[in-house]
């Protein structure tokens, strides 16, 4: 990598994520099904690499109406597409895979991808795969603990001795294949509560704050919280990573691009609460209130978009900011178009205001 790269990709990193939802057009009443949603996802990747952003990552759901339910095979066939991309799972529903297939599985996307391999982990917004894989949700938060605990294990040693209460012992069991970085970095996705944050920090892992709405400024308590529970667990506060995602979408101007995805917007949302049981109607004036310029929803020029990672990064000083462009239904030939403008537009500035 020449000098010249190397300023080009210096400050905070920036990529773009899916859910692979399947919604249908809000125009058209006709949703893609899994195959082109699957086609499109990869194309997306391959298009963000050669843009030059630096992460993409897939999240994980068991249910009809989204796509992808295997992170780590989505990744593998992306690696092969892509050159220098990092590849995450946006998130890992960590409480309901067994942590040594986990390891094994990214272990192996790392060599595949000669080093490009990543995990954001989380607790899951559904609960589907707990009765699917055989866990108990009554046992939510204790099944992340453990498996978190195991995983940094088989991330640390090649021969791993380990007892817990959800799976069988492990007796100088081999953790193979090892992957090409030395350890695979693993952070843990927070929604909102201060106590997932701080396990983060005690842990000394990364955290990634899903920030879909609302004044970022409430978002505070969380990154005091995992710095100071970090530093208490004896981690330098450098290594403790900070990343942010979010909804995204971006046009020539913000009007432009207010009026453009209010439909897709609404339709998401319509979408995730039916899933939930819950009716819910985004109006136009919510609409316009979640996208005024000092909340954290990422709609807009590129300068809007610029404008409100910067303030963030004033706020948090994370190093990650990464954007879910893809929801609702939204045509493939938008989302190409968000990512150009998100990596010619934004990222050049952001970079360099980050770096200094």
């Amino acid at each position: 990598m020449g000098v010249e790269e190397q300023a080009i990709h210096s400050g905070i990193e920036i990529g773009i994520y899916s859910l692979a939802d399947l919604c249908p057009d809000p125009h058209t009443g006709q949703s893609v099904n899994a195959q082109q949603r699957m086609k499109e996802i990869i194309q997306a990747a391959k298009l963000a690499d050669e843009a030059g952003l630096d992460i993409f990552g897939v999240g994980e759901h068991h249910r009809l109406d989204y796509a992808v339910s295997a992170p780590p095979v989505v990744l593998a066939a992306i690696a092969q597409i892509t050159e220098r991309i990092k590849l995450t799972s946006t998130t890992t529903v960590l409480s309901t895979v067994d942590p040594v297939r986990l390891f094994e599985d990214f272990a192996t996307l790392d060599l595949i991808s000669n080093g490009r391999a990543e995990i954001i982990a989380g607790r899951g917004a559904f609960i589907e795969s707990f009765p699917l894989f055989g866990y108990d949700t009554n046992d939510y938060d204790a099944l992340f603990s453990e498996h978190m605990d195991l995983f940094l294990k088989l991330n640390h040693d090649e021969i791993v001795t380990w007892n817990g209460q959800f799976r069988s012992r492990l007796r100088n069991a081999d953790i193979a294949p090892r992957p090409v970085q030395k350890q695979l970095p693993i952070w843990v996705g927070v929604g909102g509560t201060v106590e997932s944050a701080a396990r983060a920090g005690r842990l000394g892992v990364g955290m990634a704050i899903a920030m879909l709405g609302g004044d970022p400024m409430r978002f505070m308590p969380l990154v005091e919280a995992y710095r100071e529970a970090g530093v208490q667990a004896g981690h330098d506060l450098e290594n403790l990573k900070l990343g942010v995602t979010g909804h995204a979408y971006i046009s020539e101007t913000t009007q432009q691009a207010k009026r453009e995805f209010y439909p897709y917007y609404s339709n998401y949302w319509s979408h995730v609460n039916r899933q939930r049981g819950m009716a819910f109607r985004m109006t136009q004036a919510d609409f316009e209130h979640m996208a005024s310029p000092d909340t954290a929803l990422f709609v807009g020029s590129p300068q809007q978009i610029v404008e409100k990672i910067l303030r963030q990064y004033e706020l948090f000083g994370h190093k990650r900011f990464i954007a879910q462009m893809d929801i609702g239904g939204l045509p493939f030939h938008k989302v190409a178009s968000g990512i150009e403008l998100l990596a010619t537009k934004v990222a050049p500035i952001v970079r360099k205001e980050t770096s200094k």
